[in-house]
């Protein structure tokens, strides 16, 4: 969904443990989450197969702006985290999707919008997040959010979320009610504008617009595009793995463009749930852009509409995008591992995993 503008060294947890074969992930389209043939016997995890299409509904998240929806509630360090989840986005999941006193994870918290979203709806809450300084803005957040009077059960833990099991507090361990989480998003369309006009000449460049180092190649924004799904699919394995049975994964997620070829992360990403041993339930439409009476009103960034323009400029006939995929996966119910068996390109099938 789009709007019209209105005016070096590698880590050993960077290893991919899970490859998904490159033909599994890209023979997924919206039509048909798993092609007939690239996963063995998908009805016994609940997939839709015979092209049969998940539920779909629209979240009407971003009436007021992403500034407006953080002013007070969170630090303003906030602001310089550069794929800020929406707080309306994460707390519609965890209102629908979870029961008071349940607990809530975020396996890559960042500044802690989950979190803060979590027990101000009177829900538990814990995160994992692997650079130090935002898991500090992540429990700077949740401090302010105890001070407005909600002091339910929250934390932030430091470190790699492909480790959660390792890193996750025992009491926790199958206690988990709800993921809500956002795989990285690399450079292109975040950041901050900067200015300087001291020298009488008007420049305007991108601020905060990295998760950390771009050398640091155990964090999942530098890794390469089919490495990042692999790790990810790792980090799913392990959430279902803490899950209670039938809990619910809320990712959200959007398409870019890479030299003007549109990316379909989020059916990449379902792919991922699948090979975790999630159930697809819903796909559904974040809004980010407000409803206004006769069209959407984006709150696009200074960058994003930038890139926009010089788009245009280039002959692509490109929109601001206006929502981001909300992808829904259920836990399995039977509190039993089983083994998903992956097909690879030339038919045979290879190794698979262990899933919750």
């Amino acid at each position: 969904m789009t709007a019209t503008p209105s005016s070096t060294a590698q880590s050993p947890v960077d290893e991919p443990t899970m490859p998904l074969p490159r033909a599994f992930i890209n023979a997924l389209d919206l039509a048909s989450p798993i092609p007939a043939g690239d996963v063995s016997d998908t009805r016994s995890v609940g997939m839709p197969t015979d092209r049969e299409e998940l539920p779909v509904s629209v979240w009407a998240t971003a009436q007021t702006s992403p500034a407006a929806q953080r002013k007070v509630r969170y630090v303003s360090e906030s602001t310089a985290h550069p794929a800020k989840m929406l707080p309306a986005v994460a707390a519609h999941a965890i209102e629908h999707y979870t029961t008071p006193g349940e607990l809530v994870l975020d396996p890559m918290c960042g500044i802690g919008t989950t979190l803060v979203e979590a027990i101000d709806l009177g829900r538990r809450a814990v995160g994992v997040e692997y650079e130090p300084h935002w898991s500090d803005i992540a429990r700077a957040n949740l401090r302010l959010a105890r001070k407005r009077g909600h002091d339910h059960d929250g934390q932030v833990v430091r470190g790699d979320a492909r480790q959660l099991e390792t890193l996750l507090p025992a009491e926790y361990v199958g206690q988990v009610a709800l993921v809500v989480t956002s795989p990285p998003y690399g450079p292109s369309v975040h950041g901050l504008v900067s200015t300087n006009r001291e020298t009488g000449v008007d420049k305007v460049s991108k601020r905060h617009y990295r998760y950390g180092s771009a050398l640091d190649r155990g964090n999942l924004a530098n890794i390469g595009h089919h490495r990042l799904l692999a790790g990810f699919t790792r980090i799913l394995t392990a959430c279902a793995r803490v899950m209670q049975p039938g809990g619910h994964v809320v990712i959200t997620v959007r398409p870019w463009r890479e030299h003007a070829e549109l990316i379909d992360l989020p059916s990449q990403v379902i792919a991922c749930g699948v090979a975790a041993g999630l159930i697809p339930v819903e796909r559904c439409v974040a809004l980010l852009a407000r409803i206004a009476d006769s069209e959407l009103v984006a709150h696009g960034s200074f960058f994003q509409r930038d890139f926009i323009r010089k788009q245009r400029e280039a002959g692509l006939p490109l929109h601001l995008i206006a929502h981001e995929d909300v992808l829904i996966f259920r836990a399995g119910c039977d509190g039993k591992t089983r083994r998903i068996e992956v097909r690879h390109e030339n038919g045979a099938i290879g190794p698979g995993h262990w899933a919750a």
